[in-house]
């Protein structure tokens, strides 16, 4: 998809006029936040699991080169072929290639967040072969010719009468009239034309949620079960992923298994989980006779040496969106490419640059509820005060943002100057509110109160009553 990050206060704008997105957003974070809780009572070691995962993301970072060789190697001894991709482009041809190699016309895709990085659909339509999107969320989506909104719920930003609309659209070999109020027609029509599709595609593709370095394994975790049968039904099939998926043991994936599962969809694990080690062998009754997997740097090695490395331990459980209270207002599709949410905040800027995404680090609160539900612990809220740094320090932050943060400096470096101001602020708050308690209008940020009154204050300022409760004290 084509990156529209620069253009972030709009697109957030046409977000938060969107009442059916403002009430899908707010079922989802509710319920997310809820069900996580359940989750974890249940599973009292959920932290120290977590710990656990942090630490083999840590290790596979370490040890990048080296586990990336072994996983090629043990490809190459299951019968699989691996290609080394730098950017976009090359793995865009490449894999085009590989299809154009067996003739392929027909593709069928299980969910993968890096194709749509790489704009792969558009690629392949471009050139004569037709990609057909098999997990639910994603082909309903490319029905309405739209990106995801979520890394693992694509779709939540529709309800079902959206989607009917769409299957009614596009599904004009059926009656026109037919009922699809009920989610179980539309997933029962959905399933009845994605089979003929399985059993005429020439090459599958899929992600990769994990690569095993030990025995040149990828694995694969869904909940539908498409992923499995993309990849043994065609008889070419290709795993799209990037060099930081990589671990070094069956039982590092499984251990990570286990926080993904519970901190995307708050299940103890997913309803298909599988390893998939090189191409059909003799006996087997299923599986491609090619096997190609397509390892994609695009940009991943620049963060790997900088100070943003910590981010490439997401494991795309998407939690920081769903907890996020930002993203709960404007969705995915605000944030104007792949990722939302907290993760796009930090990825976006460091795949794209941070010219082409300067506003995505200020689109949060840094309440910290993004790092809370993490389950590989990447401290979000810090690396973006450290993006927002460097967007002040390289002049990528508006030069009027600048200039109001330098205002903020010297106030703050003169600590009698900034309470006497935050004084004189919060007089003239209480004295705007009058009786109401709450300030609907208020200059300078007009695009906060436009949405939400501001409280009045309740008190003085934070050494007031700081001082009030030590005299108390005494």
């Amino acid at each position: 998809m084509e990156p529209t990050s620069s253009h972030f206060p709009d697109n957030a704008a046409r977000a938060i006029a969107d009442p059916v997105l403002r009430a899908a957003l707010n079922k989802l974070e509710s319920e997310f936040h809820r069900d996580r809780a359940a989750m974890q009572a249940r599973l009292p070691e959920f932290d120290a699991l977590r710990d656990q995962a942090r630490a083999i993301k840590d290790h596979a970072l370490d040890h990048l080169a080296d586990l990336l060789e072994s996983f090629e190697a043990g490809m190459a001894d299951a019968g699989g072929k691996v290609h080394w991709c730098r950017d976009a482009a090359a793995a865009r041809q490449t894999i085009l290639k590989i299809c154009q190699d067996a003739g392929a016309r027909n593709v069928v895709k299980s969910k993968s967040m890096l194709s749509e990085e790489i704009a792969l659909n558009d690629h392949l339509a471009a050139n004569g072969i037709e990609p057909v999107e098999t997990d639910l969320g994603e082909y309903i989506l490319q029905l309405r010719g739209e990106a995801p909104s979520h890394v693992v719920m694509p779709a939540i930003h529709l309800n079902a009468g959206q989607i009917a609309d769409a299957f009614r659209e596009h599904h004009t070999d059926r009656d026109p009239g037919r009922d699809l109020d009920d989610k179980d027609a539309l997933l029962a029509e959905a399933r009845e034309i994605l089979r003929q599709r399985f059993l005429d595609a020439d090459v599958g593709i899929t992600g990769a949620n994990f690569l095993i370095a030990e025995s040149g394994s990828i694995a694969l975790v869904t909940n539908e079960g498409n992923a499995d049968l993309v990849h043994s039904l065609p008889p070419v099939h290709i795993a799209l992923a990037s060099i930081e998926k990589v671990v070094p043991t069956v039982d590092d994936a499984l251990a990570l298994i286990r926080v993904l599962a519970r901190s995307a969809t708050t299940q103890e694990i997913t309803s298909y989980t599988s390893f998939v080690t090189g191409p059909a062998r003799e006996g087997d009754v299923d599986g491609p006779s090619a096997f190609h997997v397509v390892l994609l740097d695009n940009g991943r090695t620049k963060l790997l040496g900088g100070p943003y490395r910590d981010i490439l331990r997401c494991i795309r459980c998407g939690a920081c969106q769903s907890q996020c209270p930002v993203y709960g207002t404007i969705g995915g599709h605000a944030y104007g490419w792949v990722y939302g949410g907290p993760i796009g905040a930090i990825l976006t800027p460091g795949l794209l640059g941070p010219g082409a995404a300067h506003h995505l680090p200020h689109a949060s609160s840094l309440c910290g509820r993004c790092e809370e539900v993490c389950p590989v612990r990447i401290p979000l809220p810090a690396l973006l005060r450290r993006l927002r740094e460097d967007g002040f320090a390289d002049a990528t932050v508006p030069a009027a943002g600048r200039r109001w943060v330098r205002l903020w400096a010297r106030i703050a470096r003169r600590p009698r100057l900034y309470r006497l101001l935050a004084r004189v602020g919060i007089d003239l708050l209480t004295l705007l509110s009058g009786r109401r308690g709450r300030l609907p209008r208020l200059p300078f940020i007009a695009a906060w109160t436009r949405a939400r009154d501001l409280p009045s204050p309740e008190g003085g300022t934070f050494i007031d009553q700081w001082k009030i409760r030590e005299a108390g004290r005494r």
